[in-house]
């Protein structure tokens, strides 16, 4: 059946594969995820997955999140829950670990370089 120009596309509903915790103003963010197209098993591993079989279907997730137009809240979201499974926003849960470290270290260092300053600023001897 084909719609006028003017008629809203209809679309089927699809059930959401990931449910985050938040929505903002302008609606759930995930509602615009490229993997609610997806098979979830795509997004996380069945269980005793052999390791070929793990990373190819990791690169696929990837490759699905690389076009998303919502990975990076979709990543923040995965690092700020912290979700402990599965491809979000095109990082594994491994990846996701490594850049929570490295944001601990990163805010540590800020927090340091600022502490120095104010105590530089206030006239007091540095350490």
């Amino acid at each position: 059946m084909l719609q006028s120009p003017h008629q809203p596309l209809q679309v089927a509903a699809v059930p959401a594969q990931r449910t985050p915790a938040r929505e903002d103003d302008a609606g759930p963010w995930h509602s615009e995820a490229a993997c609610r197209r997806d098979e979830a098993g795509l997004f996380f591993a069945p269980s005793k997955e052999p390791t070929a079989a793990r990373l190819a279907r990791e690169e696929a997730a990837k490759r699905v999140c690389g076009g998303c137009p919502v990975m990076i809240e979709c990543r923040e979201h995965a690092l700020m829950q912290p979700e402990p499974y599965g491809v979000w926003g095109g990082l594994t849960a491994a990846e996701r670990r490594v850049a929570l470290a490295r944001r601990r270290r990163r805010d540590i260092e800020i927090k340091a370089a600022t502490t120095a300053e104010h105590i530089a600023a206030a006239g007091w001897p540095s350490t």
